[in-house]
């Protein structure tokens, strides 16, 4: 079959991304078989020259690191969290409209399903474990990191009915941003020292961890000689974004504790959903009836 609608997922590096299996797998199961997903290595700094090598067989693209930002200037946001948070993880191109930032690319409508992924992986595994939380209005979270993921983290939460976050990074200076983003949401987030998360973190309702693979190592190591395995303290419901390797040290530990734990590719796979949809044009309530499994079972084969 002849390969006539496109589709990619760009970052640097990219060769780990596992996006190409969730996407082919869901376009197997919609009986779209002139449908193709792939990955590319693509930097800040030739983003423009990649998009300007399309042609009109391209449907749209997924972006991560480092191109979540460096996307916006090129499209139309699609969502709140786009406009609200200022990075995209999905780009939709409309060929039959131009691009009045770039004569030589397509319309491009920007959206943001990160969130979307993180409100569904913590959701789904407080209802496999029973342990959601009873007052809404009381929720506390943990983000650990500030990066661009961390403000999807915290939208996430904030929809989630969470009222207050603790941002626990190295360089705490850089959480001012996602302080504001705070008061935005009716939200109150306060920096705390990477180091005192071993102490508090009995406190909360849910963690997110947005840090880079081992990264949160040391952070495991300080909550196991603070902690006893299953102790009275429960912990809540961490998620950390990472899902090579897979499991991190930071979710055995999670676990070890008494605590629920989920990998970063059950948010992979529920931000996937949205993204083709967006991209085909199939309502999203189809390709998750559709498609959803098959693009678990996918995922799960290739980890």
């Amino acid at each position: 079959m002849t390969i006539t609608h496109r589709a990619a997922v760009l970052g640097d590096p990219i060769a780990h991304s596992l996006s190409p299996v969730l996407h082919n797998a869901a376009y197997e199961a919609l009986g779209l078989s002139d449908w193709h997903y792939d990955r590319a290595r693509v930097s800040e700094d030739s983003l423009v020259e990649f998009l300007h090598g399309l042609d009109d067989s391209w449907r749209g693209l997924s972006l991560t690191m480092p191109l979540k930002r460096t996307i916006i200037p090129f499209g139309e946001p699609a969502d709140r969290w786009v406009k609200l948070l200022g990075v995209s993880n999905t780009a939709v191109f409309d060929w039959s409209k131009p691009n009045h930032a770039d004569a030589h690319m397509p319309a491009i409508t920007l959206h943001n399903t990160d969130v979307h992924g993180i409100v569904g992986a913590l959701t789904d595994a407080c209802n496999t474990t029973d342990d959601i939380p009873t007052q809404s209005d009381a929720y506390t979270a943990l983000v650990i990191g500030n990066g661009n993921t961390a403000r999807s983290a915290v939208a996430a939460l904030s929809s989630m009915g969470v009222r207050h976050i603790d941002v626990a990074a190295r360089h705490e200076a850089k959480t001012t941003p996602l302080i504001e983003l705070g008061e935005q949401l009716n939200v109150t987030v306060e920096s705390i020292p990477l180091e005192s998360v071993a102490e508090r973190a009995t406190h909360y309702d849910f963690a997110i961890s947005t840090l880079p693979a081992h990264a949160a190592d040391s952070v495991a190591v300080s909550l196991a000689a603070d902690h006893h395995p299953a102790g009275e303290a429960r912990l809540g419901t961490l998620l950390d974004v990472i899902y090579d390797p897979r499991p991190t040290q930071l979710m055995q530990t999670w676990k070890e504790l008494g605590g629920t734990a989920v990998g970063g590719q059950e948010m992979l796979l529920r931000q996937a959903v949205p993204q083709v949809a967006f991209m085909t044009g199939i309502d999203v309530q189809d390709v998750q009836s559709q498609a959803f499994e098959a693009m678990r079972t996918a995922l799960y084969a290739a980890l």
